[in-house]
């Protein structure tokens, strides 16, 4: 007896995996975004606070 239609199937080209890379990245860069650059008056104010002086 033979083998079923399904069980004959040609090597697949990979592109579920990419489309899914793909969603991965957009949606990474849609949630997690870089930080803002440090202005200078945020970072005197940190290193104040980091001192232990208060406003």
């Amino acid at each position: 007896m033979g083998r079923h239609l399904a069980d004959h199937r040609s090597a697949t080209t990979g592109g579920k995996v990419q489309q899914f890379l793909r969603l991965a990245r957009v949606q990474r860069k849609i949630w997690h975004r870089s930080h803002a650059p440090v202005g200078p008056a945020r970072l005197i104010n940190f290193l104040r606070i980091a001192r232990g002086r208060s406003a």
